[in-house]
């Protein structure tokens, strides 16, 4: 008589073969390779434009600029125009905020009238350091960079605009503006679309792609030298 234990197994009972034991295993592995591989080849592919986005500026900064790269003076007017908007806004801001905290005390004609002269000065003041800042930091201000495009200088390096240059140009648009807007229409005639105040700096306003912002450039050129390394 056997026991129970070891009694054969009754039916068309088989055990489970390897290969149907490790089916779904394998599936999962495929389906993660798959998907390593495909957020390689986006990552391949991102670097690949952020490069070809930063060959593109140092293309643009030397002295072999296509002339379609240059912006034009509606574009240019726009940009202006966001800036224009920005500064005044924030001015409105701080001058009610100032006033509001001045109607609390009785502040005789005579201070009231100071504080406006005071307050010009520092209006001029914050639109100077705003352009100045932009242009010699990033090459674009916010207005710029809405519209894509920037300043650069084809004689520096990489056409980096130093704070001298940037006062230049901010000035020769203050000059360009007297008679009669005369210094900006020349950008109609140029043949790389140079204002008065661009040729007093050296400057030409190019064309810059959405992808081609300062972390992108930055983020390329650092790649690009651990490649040559």
């Amino acid at each position: 008589m056997t026991e129970t234990g070891d009694e054969a197994p009754r039916g068309n009972f088989l055990p489970p073969t390897p290969a149907a034991t490790a089916g779904p295993g394998i599936d999962a592995a495929r389906e993660a390779a798959a998907a390593r591989a495909q957020a390689a080849a986006h990552e391949a592919a991102a670097a690949r434009a952020q490069a070809a986005a930063a060959a593109r500026v140092q293309v643009r900064t030397s002295a072999e600029v296509r002339s379609t790269d240059y912006v034009g003076l509606v574009t240019r007017a726009i940009g202006f125009g966001i800036d224009a908007l920005i500064i005044d806004l924030a001015s409105i801001v701080v001058v009610a905020i100032v006033a509001l905290a001045l109607s609390l005390f009785n502040v005789p004609a005579r201070v009231d009238t100071a504080l406006a002269a005071i307050g010009a000065v520092v209006f001029i003041f914050w639109a100077v350091a705003y352009f100045v800042t932009f242009w010699s930091t990033t090459g674009q201000t916010p207005g710029a960079r809405i519209m894509r495009f920037r300043v650069v200088a084809p004689g520096a390096s990489r056409g980096h605009i130093g704070p001298r240059r940037a006062l230049v140009r901010l000035g020769g648009m203050v000059l360009a503006a007297i008679p009669l807007l005369a210094g900006y229409f020349i950008v109609l005639v140029d043949d790389r679309r140079r204002g008065l105040h661009d040729r007093l700096a050296r400057t030409v306003v190019i064309d810059a792609a959405a992808t081609e912002t300062p972390a992108n450039r930055m983020r390329a050129q650092r790649r690009a030298a651990a490649r040559r390394q």
